[in-house]
């Protein structure tokens, strides 16, 4: 089955704020700005969500969430990876953090994986993982690197327990801005001390992605320094892919201008950029091939656009999500 592509319903939440120039924007609003996208007739095929408000309200009850399905489904679209509300101030808590913190998590996780078995018997949703990071930073993570290393994977531990008692399949963020995946290293690191291949694996954001390249926020694990030349930029990018992809197991398109960007309570990681932006650092066919090959031996059977924090006025604007259409069709239509 060639792979789906989906459009991330997050975007219209992360960094926006109340009262500012950049307030949320609706599930449906962006919903139907991905519906309206179109190239040559190829069409989105489904949305990952977030699941916190405005959109979601992760203490939903069973019928108000297959409601949201029945919207979903009209606007003609799967639902695919759902976003855990792991982050203090939401309904989770730092899992390196106290034991009410990790708790919490834990719990966020259990919400998310019933919201995705109500799905899965709705029929609107048939692939597709949860996401989570460490809901805590770098700075805190480093104060005792050691320590929080173990709670980290033992929280990742209790959650993929939960998660798979559900039928799901966690996908730790790999994002500068996160405690323990703050680099490529620590992120293989907190991986192989979680131990759950089958249960808690890796999600590969090529914008992220890029900013691990050059250690941004843990420089002993850069594998360039700026001024690098292409050949090794593909020389850095192959050792970062072959050890982070046998993990892979979800996936997001996107592009990265080369800078870190962060916008209301969001802090600082690879900035989005748009599809087309000349000031693109990635070839995002070339670098999504390096992440997908044997994709389908990972399970993964959907591909998602990730645009988060862009201006409103970029996401409400047609011309954005049908270029982020058609770098996606590229990638499918280059891995197979």
């Amino acid at each position: 089955m060639a792979l789906k592509i989906h459009n991330a319903m997050w975007p219209g939440l992360v960094g926006k704020e109340e009262g500012t120039d950049h307030p949320p924007i609706s599930l449906d609003c962006m919903l139907e700005l991905t519906k309206n996208a179109d190239i040559n007739g190829e069409k989105f095929d489904g949305v990952d969500l977030f699941l916190f408000h405005p959109h979601t309200d992760p203490e939903a009850s069973e019928d108000d969430i297959r409601r949201m399905a029945d919207k979903i489904a009209d606007s003609g679209f799967k639902i695919g990876s759902l976003v855990a509300p792991v982050w203090p101030g939401t309904v989770g808590g730092c899992a390196f953090g106290s034991q009410d913190d990790r708790d919490n998590f834990v719990h966020a996780v259990a919400i998310s994986a019933k919201i995705g078995e109500i799905l899965k018997q709705h029929g609107a949703r048939e692939y597709g993982v949860i996401r989570i990071d460490s809901a805590g930073g770098p700075e805190d993570f480093a104060k005792d690197e050691a320590a929080n290393t173990k709670l980290l994977a033992e929280t990742f531990q209790r959650a993929g327990a939960v998660a798979a008692e559900h039928g799901e399949r966690l996908a730790a963020e790999g994002e500068i801005c996160w405690g323990g995946m703050h680099s490529w290293k620590h992120m293989l690191n907190t991986l192989e001390e979680t131990g759950m291949p089958s249960t808690v694996g890796f999600q590969a954001d090529l914008a992220h992605t890029y900013l691990y390249l050059l250690g941004y926020n843990a420089p002993e694990a850069a594998l360039l320094q700026e001024g690098y030349s292409e050949e090794q930029f593909w020389e850095a990018y192959k050792t970062m892919t072959d050890a982070l992809r046998p993990w892979t197991i979800d996936f997001h398109v996107a592009q990265n201008d080369g800078s870190v960007h962060g916008t209301g309570d969001h802090d600082k990681t690879g900035r989005h950029c748009q599809a087309d932006d000349p000031k693109g650092k990635l070839d995002i066919t070339r670098c999504a091939e390096m992440w997908l090959k044997d994709y389908d031996q990972r399970g993964i059977k959907h591909i998602c656009w990730d645009g988060c924090m862009f201006d409103n006025d970029v996401l409400e604007s047609p011309k954005t999500w049908d270029a982020i259409l058609e770098a996606s069709i590229k990638v499918r239509n280059a891995v197979g």
